[in-house]
């Protein structure tokens, strides 16, 4: 970062549980790279266990990784836009329930709220879907936030398209960069990967 002060993210994780493993590195990784990082879940993240490990479990690994307690209210992330707490808003992994939210302007979860807080003071929101109806139900939902100033996609691409073929993840190695050129209000490209990613 060329940034004179610290510049700070919020990183917030949805229910996409197979992802949390690869996506909360990503937040140790911005803060090895010198962003203050402010962790956000969803209700679903933050109070369901699955196969994959508990929720407590995600949230203590999600907040060691940022140096930061986990913020999962509604009156915890509402102050991030207009108090002015964080530059930029990463939703890494971003559910399809996620984006149909967004799509529709809903602010009822820690994260859709996030994202208006901070997209009502100009800071951007970078989305990284996972998604298994990518290429069905939430495709309509994608081509919306696309159209919308201030979201910007990580790249993405099917990640099994034998098994999953309407399936659609994001390559989450590419969240920094995409993140970068966001605060200079360019979107990544290319957005479409030519390239099958890892299912897990």
């Amino acid at each position: 970062m060329n940034a004179e002060r610290q510049k700070t993210v919020a990183f917030a994780v949805c229910g996409s549980f197979c992802t949390l493993g690869a996506a909360v590195p990503q937040a140790a990784r911005l803060a090895a790279e010198g962003w203050r990082v402010l962790p956000v879940m969803s209700f679903a993240a933050a109070g369901t266990d699955t196969r994959f490990g508990s929720a407590a479990g995600w949230k203590a690994r999600l907040a060691a990784a940022a140096g930061h307690e986990v913020l999962d209210t509604l009156t915890a992330v509402e102050p991030l836009g207009p108090q002015k707490l964080a530059d930029a808003l990463v939703i890494a992994p971003c559910t399809g329930a996620t984006l149909a939210r967004l799509a529709a302007g809903l602010s009822d979860t820690p994260v859709t709220l996030a994202a208006k807080s901070l997209l009502r003071v100009g800071c951007p929101v970078v989305v990284a879907v996972s998604t298994n109806d990518g290429l069905s139900g939430s495709g309509e939902n994608m081509a919306r936030l696309m159209q919308r100033k201030g979201y910007y996609f990580v790249p993405y691409g099917q990640d099994d398209p034998q098994n999953k073929p309407h399936s659609l993840k994001a390559d989450l190695e590419l969240v920094s960069e995409t993140l970068s050129q966001a605060l200079d209000g360019r979107q990544i490209q290319p957005v479409l990967l030519q390239r099958p990613l890892s299912p897990h």
